[in-house]
């Protein structure tokens, strides 16, 4: 546990001046923040979360752009 918790900071810390040293510093930090929106979700459902075949749609062409 703690060196799950150790990983996933540094992990974040080692993030951080990538995202402020890219053009596109606006997306990225969006997209860091629906990540973590998206595994505070995940960890609050109860069991594995199924995507809908048009949710893998949206995001494969979201991510792609």
């Amino acid at each position: 546990m703690i060196i799950s918790l150790l990983y996933r900071t540094t992990r974040a810390l080692l993030s951080v001046p990538a995202i402020l040293l890219s053009r596109n510093a606006g997306e990225d930090a969006e997209l860091l923040v629906l990540r973590h929106q998206n595994a505070v979700l995940r960890r609050q459902v109860n069991g594995p979360v199924r995507d809908e075949p048009a949710d893998r749609l949206w995001l494969a062409a979201r991510r792609r752009r």
